[in-house]
């Protein structure tokens, strides 16, 4: 995997980049694994709620099987593919029984290699098992918050968890942020860390390439009129000129804390992630 960075011919190829991997299979994706979706274009009955969201090239979403509950059936990679969804790479796996399902591809994940999942499985990157059995120190990503549940912590592109400590009834891991939680040992996750981790190096490089994405213009509130934003106003280039920085609504921004102090998951997080510097 390496990132191409372009030539300088024009100004908007000026130090764009994308990530070019050998992996990567030119197929079309399968079909009867896609599904409809439909742009919301950031709006709620037709007025706009959240901002700098629209357009952008028709994408479809690919079903992936994130609870993997094909136990002890091995399954061999047929394709490695990008998803327009998410920042990781997927991998289409045919399983030994013919069924053909997507998953989050690991790092090192390529064509021709055999996976499992279950109780029993191999401790080697790809394959899925309980947490209770993975060793201590071991890297894993895509992991059930609750049994039966399917993966929902480190599923983005490089992310992974360290395994720091198994108990009786619980097991501990160190995600990506610095924060520590507990889960329950019988919870499922995927040995290895996912695909892409080159993914936020890549430079966009040029407006409209934001807006295939899309994402539309965002304008600094300082240039504004103050009857539009809190920023807004005074003659040249002037501060911000308020205790807090605030949302065009007044709401406090900038470190204000958005999490609920009785959220039910409060209980499973020991260490909170670490501050940004």
């Amino acid at each position: 995997m390496a990132i191409k960075i372009y030539k300088r011919n024009t100004a908007g190829r000026r130090n764009m980049s994308v990530v070019k991997s050998e992996l990567i299979t030119k197929k079309e994706p399968e079909k009867f694994l896609l599904a409809k979706k439909k742009k919301r274009a950031g709006r709620s009955q037709g007025k706009i709620s959240v901002r700098h969201k629209g357009g952008g090239h028709k994408q479809r979403y690919r079903i992936i099987d994130f609870r993997q509950d094909k136990l002890d059936i091995p399954g061999r990679v047929a394709a490695i593919e990008r998803d327009p969804n998410r920042s990781s790479f997927i991998a289409l796996i045919n399983y030994r029984d013919g069924e053909k399902r997507y998953i989050l591809a690991t790092e090192g994940m390529r064509t021709g290699k055999e996976i499992m999942t279950g109780i029993s499985a191999p401790i080697k990157s790809g394959n899925r098992t309980i947490v209770k059995n993975i060793p201590v120190g071991t890297i894993i990503s895509n992991i059930e918050a609750f049994p039966g549940r399917g993966g929902q912590i480190a599923r983005s592109a490089g992310s992974g968890a360290v395994l720091t400590a198994v108990e009786e009834n619980a097991a501990q891991v160190k995600l990506s942020s610095g924060e520590i939680r507990i889960v329950n040992i019988n919870c499922y996750a995927t040995i290895g860390q996912i695909s892409n981790f080159e993914h936020n190096a890549i430079n966009v490089g040029k407006a409209g390439r934001k807006r295939w994405m899309g994402v539309r213009p965002g304008v600094r509130g300082s240039a504004m009129n103050p009857v539009d934003h809190p920023h807004g106003g005074g003659e040249g280039r002037q501060g911000i000129g308020l205790k807090h920085p605030k949302t065009p609504w007044g709401k406090p921004a900038l470190g204000k804390k958005t999490r609920k102090k009785k959220k039910y998951s409060n209980k499973f997080i020991i260490k909170r992630r670490e501050k940004r510097k």
